[in-house]
Order: structure tokens, then sequence, then C-alpha cells
């Protein structure tokens, strides 16, 4: 019935409108894809006509994720790098024109620049006038978008934020892609990744409190909250993220907070964007010469988890974070 549908209308829908999120892919996504093809993305209508042959990325870690799609030669350009490209893609990568500044957004001159067919992005502060453009304003071009669904509002929580939003986010941009196939692939591969790590954590009586420690900025820490991957990964393997009550999914604390609430493990965002204290190392030495931060158990005891910043945040490198995870978790006993 699905396939006469479709030859009705002439085009392909995706159905899901509920942030992405789908336990299971539909019957005919392993089918390719028909253009146009429409979803609702963020909560506006996005419909692609073509399979995109000159794509943009604001943010390294979207082009990441194409290029595991088998589609990195049809990326354009790409912005926003915060860190060393992974070695298994850095040869493909290293091929994409950079259109931004070290650890800046891509401007919008600069974009249209490109001539792109489809403009990928992760973050919502992004698509804005003062940025690479606004999302309406890149439709009304003829350009088709795409926002991850867990920044539809800039740093806001997501409610139920998970693997499988990011596991559908990777199908839907298969089929926007025209690579169904390479999407489901993809999933399937990294749901693998992250249910044998959740088996391999070790039993506790009781659950260890931990910090996600990202970056600071003017000497103020800024930790993961609800409502994003790291909350979730948190649940998985059965940790207690001490800013889980934050107002949003990145929270600007303070030293005095992480003190009174004093983590048994700092789980520490490695970032080589080059800002003060991006870096696990300088964390460390900035942790253990603050006259507060110096005296807390997980400092003293190096109760450290050195994690990619960049996996913190929807990429395809999250996966991966899981079992270097509980490996760390594991090993602190």
């Amino acid at each position: 019935m699905a396939a006469t549908l479709l030859a009705l209308t002439g085009c392909g829908t995706d159905p899901a409108s509920d942030g992405g999120k789908r336990d299971k892919p539909p019957a005919a996504a392993s089918n390719a894809t028909s253009y146009p093809f429409t979803l609702k993305n963020c909560g506006t209508d996005v419909t692609v006509k073509a399979a995109p042959k000159k794509a943009v990325t604001l943010n390294q870690t979207a082009a990441e994720i194409l290029i595991h799609l088998g589609v990195g030669d049809r990326i354009a350009g790409t912005g926003y790098e915060i860190e060393k490209t992974p070695p298994a893609i850095a040869e493909r990568y290293e091929k994409i024109p950079v259109l931004s500044a070290p650890g800046a957004e891509i401007k919008h001159e600069k974009l249209l620049e490109a001539q792109p067919d489809f403009v990928y992005g992760s973050f919502a502060s992004m698509f804005t006038k003062e940025q690479s453009g606004e999302r309406k304003q890149l439709h009304d071009l003829g350009v088709p978008t795409y926002l991850t669904e867990f920044d539809c509002t800039y740093h806001e929580s997501v409610k139920n934020a998970d693997f499988s939003m990011l596991f559908e986010e990777y199908r839907r941009l298969g089929r926007i892609m025209g690579v169904p196939e390479a999407g489901e692939k993809l999933a399937a591969e990294q749901k693998a990744v992250v249910d044998k790590a959740v088996g391999a954590v070790a039993k506790r009586d009781k659950p260890l409190k931990v910090m996600w420690f990202y970056s600071t900025y003017e000497g103020t820490p800024w930790a993961a909250g609800p409502g994003g991957l790291p909350q979730h990964m948190s649940k998985l393997v059965g940790v207690e993220n001490i800013f889980a009550d934050a107002k949003t999914k990145w929270a600007e604390v303070s030293w005095d907070e992480v003190a009174a609430r004093n983590p048994d493990v700092i789980i520490l965002a490695d970032l080589t964007r080059g800002e003060p204290n991006d870096t696990a190392e300088e964390k460390i030495e900035l942790l253990k010469k603050d006259p507060l931060t110096s005296k807390l158990a997980a400092v003293k005891g190096d109760r450290f988890i050195t994690i990619p910043g960049s996996h913190m945040d929807p990429a395809y490198g999250s996966a991966s974070a899981v079992p270097t995870l509980v490996d760390g978790l594991n090993k602190l006993g």
C-alpha cells in the first residue's frame, strides 16, 4: 500500500514528526529514495527535490556523519572545526573546503558562494541571520536544510533525548542523500557499539556521581545538564549526573556548586580548538591548581575519564563514547 501511495503522490515522505524518533525503520526504508522527498524537521517542512550533489555542513561533526554515510565527496564545504579529525576519515575530510575561520561559523555570504543544494547543521545557533542564514531564508532561496533534532532550540533540553534519535538522524540523512541503505547500516552498526558497551557495565551497589565538564568561559565551568546525550549515557551506564536538574542541556554552573555536589568522577571533554582550558590535560591542571576543586576526592584521586568533546554532542563518535565511559568507570572500581 505504501508503494501505491508513493506512486500516486509522486513524492517520498517521512512520517516521523516526534523529533525523528522511531524504534523500527519503515519496511520501505531500504528502497531507493523517491524525489521530491519531504519530511518534517524541527517543526519545519523540508522538501529535497533531488539527491544533493553540493551539500554544505555547518560544522565538523555534521561533515563526519556524511562521510560515514559514504557521501563525503558531495560536500562542497564545511565549517566550525573544534578538534582534530579522526584518522580513519582524515584523508577524506581534508579534501573538503573549509568555509569558516578556525572555531567560527560559516557566514551567509560564504555559504552562498559554495552554491549549496543542501545545508546540514548540528546547532540552531548557526541558522541565524548573523551566521549562515535562517532556515526559512535558505528555503526561500531553494536550498533545503536539516538541523539535528537534538538542538531545534539552541541549548534547550530535549525531552527523552537518546541514541534512537541519533540513529534515526542517520536514516533520514541517508534518505535525503539518496543512500538509505547506508543510513540503515550506520544506525545498526552504532547501535551495536552502544549495546555491547552497556552490557559490559560493572554492577555497583550505589551509583557513582559524575560531572560532565565540557569547557570554561572566563573562569566559569560549563557542564552537561538534562536533555542531551551525556544525560542519556549517564542513565545507560548507571551513574548520576550531578547537574541533571539544570535548566538547559549545557549549563553554566559554578565551582562552588561543583564542590557542594562533590562528584565521584569527572568526565572531561577533550577539545583541540585552541580555547583556554579546552584539552583534558589543561582541565586537569586547572582542577588541581584551584584551591577549591583541588580538595575534591575525584581530583585528589585522579578519578577522571576523558572523552573527545564532539562525542558529547550528536555525532558519529557519540556511540564510541559509551565504551570509553564504561571502560573508564570499570577501571575506577
